[in-house]
């Protein structure tokens, strides 16, 4: 095992280097240069902009540096936690990320965790009770959740708490612990917020992967090795948990790498119709702005959490099916 988890983690730092080097591209692509986009935003807020002042921002930003130079001193800075400087904010890109990257996590691992492991359990039930009633009726709310916009959901769900249960849910926090440090009252009141964007973002999710595991559960079902596991004598319960279910398994974990940074950049509108303080409007404000080293420095963080979510699947498929170690 840690032989394959070591070819894994090669495989991911070579990768790593093209993704920097397609981030820094990304950077360096839009049409001008960072400098007359700061120089028209400070000549637009009514200032004038002298000639001293272009040197130095000239200076500061090193628009008049090689693209070799540019690109070390980007790369040396991501070493050193150095993402470069956010015009529209003014202010390191650091900075920005590490206020909202926190929230964001925590938002995209909840909802992975509460949208797969709903989903298998309704997968495996609906698989199980094939042709009842409970499975037309679970059929029925996977297509709802599948056609139903995320925004939609999200404000038909703000509706319902505000007006039904009398819930504040706009943001992760009430107003008065909203700049309060951290406590047990204020941590369950993010309890009381968090479950809106949870269920909204991972509903898609959960509908997917629950149809998904219902259609390779049914294959596996039916082949031989659970017949030859139910004529011993095995529990039902044993079979399917035990033998079923594990194999059924293998096509979701192959795609489970691609999940949390389809959550983290799917996320980008629900977070703005709940004015939730996470990276997802920010992203896209960025990217509107064209305040590239903030959109591009995002643009890795995606990268590498695709990468470690990459990594992670790989380790649970090998531990699902040891074969694929020796592969």
């Amino acid at each position: 095992m840690l032989r394959y988890i070591g070819r894994r983690i090669g495989n991911m730092a070579v990768t790593m280097v093209f993704i920097v080097i397609l981030g820094f591209m990304i950077i360096e692509l839009p049409p001008g240069s960072y400098l007359e986009f700061e120089i028209e935003r400070l000549r637009m807020a009514g200032g004038n902009v002298y000639q001293d002042q272009i040197e130095a921002l000239k200076k500061t930003y090193g628009v008049d540096d090689p693209i070799p130079i540019k690109f070390w001193k980007w790369v040396s800075g991501f070493a050193r936690g150095d993402f470069g400087f956010s015009f529209e904010y003014m202010k390191p890109v650091k900075e920005i990320i590490w206020a909202r990257l926190g929230y964001t996590m925590v938002i995209s691992v909840l909802t992975l965790l509460f949208s797969w492991t709903v989903a298998i359990l309704i997968g495996v039930y609906s698989a199980t009770h094939r042709y009842t009633l409970p499975d037309y009726a679970i059929t029925v709310i996977q297509f709802f959740g599948l056609s139903v916009p995320a925004f939609l959901l999200a404000l038909v769900l703000m509706v319902i708490a505000q007006q039904v249960f009398g819930m504040e849910v706009v943001g992760l926090f009430s107003d008065q612990y909203r700049d309060a440090p951290w406590s047990v009252v204020k941590f369950i009141d993010f309890l009381k917020h968090v479950w809106i964007p949870i269920v909204v973002i991972g509903l898609n999710g959960t509908a997917w992967v629950s149809r998904v595991m219902r259609g390779n559960l049914l294959d596996v079902l039916g082949m031989q090795y659970v017949q030859t596991a139910r004529s011993k004598g095995l529990a039902e319960r044993k079979v399917i948990w035990k033998h079923a279910v594990r194999n059924a398994l293998h096509p979701l974990v192959m795609v489970l790498g691609t999940s949390l940074p389809a959550i983290v950049s799917g996320e980008v509108i629900v977070a703005t119709v709940l004015n939730l303080p996470t990276s997802g409007p920010i992203y896209f404000r960025a990217l509107i702005q064209q305040d590239m080293y903030l959109a591009g420095t995002f643009l890795v963080f995606l990268a590498i959490i695709l990468l470690i979510g990459n990594l992670l699947a790989d380790i649970l498929l090998a531990w699902l099916d040891p074969r694929i170690q020796f592969e």
